[in-house]
């Protein structure tokens, strides 16, 4: 089966509850949901053999308007701690209405959401001048050796990137603050753990300064 059809079983289970008289709360449908996309994750892994450069954008399919509508709507989220992806199926299943965002659910369904990946909405972001993602435990992100070791654009010592998995983040800018309320700003003595694919772990210091240019979104 696909992610796709997957998707689309969990949300006939969900109907079926309510059909029997035994509704799923909203807090169950929600757990059912970030446990099913972190399930998928672990059995349609990325094919780091089959990314490329060149693969198409699902945003590209988006007019400016609808564009522009979907970041707002993800950066809201992220103000919130809450994954998008997962806020907008929650929507879907209980039959409510995403605002802004509806369009989505209306023209290009869940097969076009499990495309988008991190990496899609940076790129935007940065078109933009708003990079202002944020890093979380969970992220796949990809590191350049220039982190351990002197490198150059030509020569023996050249640029490199590895795929890593972000295991932890510390950001003193999240200190204190609630889960709704709004954060100012990237806070440049943020730091993250990342493991390799061999297991190894790697601390990054100045995430959002100094080594910005050291880490990208995973080209997934």
């Amino acid at each position: 089966m696909s992610r796709a059809e997957i998707e689309a079983a969990l949300q006939a289970a969900i109907q079926q509850c309510e059909a029997a008289a035994c509704p799923l709360s909203e807090q169950q449908q929600e757990i059912l949901l970030e446990a099913l996309w972190k399930s998928l994750d672990v059995y349609f892994p990325v094919d780091l053999a089959a990314t490329t450069d060149s693969e198409p954008n699902p945003l590209d399919e988006l007019t400016v308007e609808e564009r522009q509508a979907l970041l707002q709507f993800i950066l809201d989220q992220e103000n919130q701690n809450r994954p998008w992806k997962i806020a907008l199926l929650n929507d879907w299943l209980q039959g409510n209405d995403s605002g802004s965002v509806q369009f989505i659910r209306d023209r290009y369904g869940v097969q076009w959401l499990e495309q988008v990946r991190p990496c899609h909405i940076a790129y935007y972001r940065n078109l933009e001048g708003k990079e202002s993602v944020r890093l979380k435990v969970g992220d796949r992100i990809e590191v350049t050796n220039g982190l351990w070791e002197w490198v150059q654009e030509e020569g023996p010592c050249s640029r490199e990137w590895f795929p890593c998995l972000v295991i932890q983040v510390n950001d003193p800018s999240l200190e204190g603050k609630q889960p709704n309320q709004v954060l100012d700003g990237l806070d440049p003595r943020a730091s993250c753990l990342v493991r390799f694919e061999t297991g190894a772990e790697y601390e990054i210091q100045g995430i959002y300064d100094w080594n910005r240019s050291n880490w990208r979104w995973l080209q997934e």
